[in-house]
């Protein structure tokens, strides 16, 4: 999809950014075993903040269906959220 319209994880934590690297990693082994591509999102400490232009607000509202084209893979991500979230 290129650098601007990326995928990302961006944490406020440490453990946030633990338990992101962990389910990509572990996300990622699924994929590896169903014959799919790596996980390329990016994850990293949440840097400077800014807000998309207007025209990208409310995306889903504006598009219900999306436009990106992209489907998903299939293959599940299973989540502890109750272990693995922690608030901002």
């Amino acid at each position: 999809v290129g650098t601007q319209y990326r995928s990302g994880i961006y944490t406020t934590t440490e453990a946030q950014l633990a338990a992101a690297k962990a389910t990509a990693t572990a996300y990622g082994r699924k994929l590896a075993a169903a014959g799919m591509g790596r996980v390329t999102t990016e994850i990293a400490p949440a840097g400077e903040f800014w807000f998309a232009e207007g025209y990208h607000q409310q995306y889903l509202a504006k598009n219900p269906m999306g436009y990106c084209g992209l489907r998903g893979t299939g293959v599940a991500c299973a989540i502890d959220t109750a272990e693995t979230m922690t608030p901002a």
